[in-house]
């Protein structure tokens, strides 16, 4: 194939993803209601009913927004994931034009979703799901970036609060937090040493709750 048919080739496939695009419904975003504990499930399971009833160009992403704990058991790190929303997933979904000229979920997609194993409806007032605006979308996009960037740690601590230290040259001293700088995942714990009062700073992973 010449460089000139190559090229119209191209064209031509680009000119065609660009009339689908235009062609394809608008998508929203909503929340759907699962089964605590069946979120990835749902996930596969409306993907492949999907591709089994020829409806893939009905639906966008699906997330399932998750942020990672961190915590320390025998002087190791430990790493597991958490579920930012138990129970519910976001999915991108087709959508159509209503009476006021609004949009609201296709009823194929709609039938789809509240048909699939372990989906117990969607997020809404009344009967008619509520999509969630751009900037909601954005927020918690926002969210889990933040959190994959810096894990969380399993414990937060308030000012008062009784802990034993797990690590460090205090290991298994306990001491009463005196100040707490969330944005280093840091503390003041004040322990007693030798009779005295004496601040440590330490981090939230190296404490725990008594």
């Amino acid at each position: 194939m010449s460089e000139v048919e190559t090229a119209a080739t191209g064209s031509a496939e680009a000119a065609e993803g660009v009339a689908g695009e235009a062609s394809r419904p608008p998508r929203q975003w909503y929340i759907v209601h699962t089964y605590s504990g069946y979120e990835e499930r749902v996930e596969q399971t409306l993907k492949q009913r999907a591709v089994a009833q020829e409806m893939e160009d009905a639906f966008g992403e699906v997330k399932i927004p998750t942020e990672t704990i961190v915590e320390l058991k025998g002087g190791k790190k430990r790493e597991t994931q958490r579920k930012f929303f138990p129970g519910y997933i976001l999915v991108e979904i087709e959508c159509e034009p209503r009476g006021d000229g609004r949009l609201k979920i296709s009823d194929r997609a709609w039938h789809l979703v509240k048909n699939t194993p372990k989906v117990t409806g969607f997020v809404g007032t009344g009967q008619e799901p509520t999509p969630l605006r751009q900037d909601e979308v954005e927020a918690i996009i926002d969210k889990v970036k933040t959190a994959e960037d810096k894990p969380t740690p399993k414990y937060v601590f308030a000012k008062g609060e009784l802990v034993k230290i797990v690590d460090g040259p205090f290991n298994n001293f306990t001491g009463t937090v005196d100040e707490v700088h969330l944005e280093r995942s840091t503390l003041k714990v004040m322990v007693t040493i030798f009779g005295r009062q004496t601040p440590v700073e330490l981090e939230f992973l190296q404490v725990q709750k008594t």
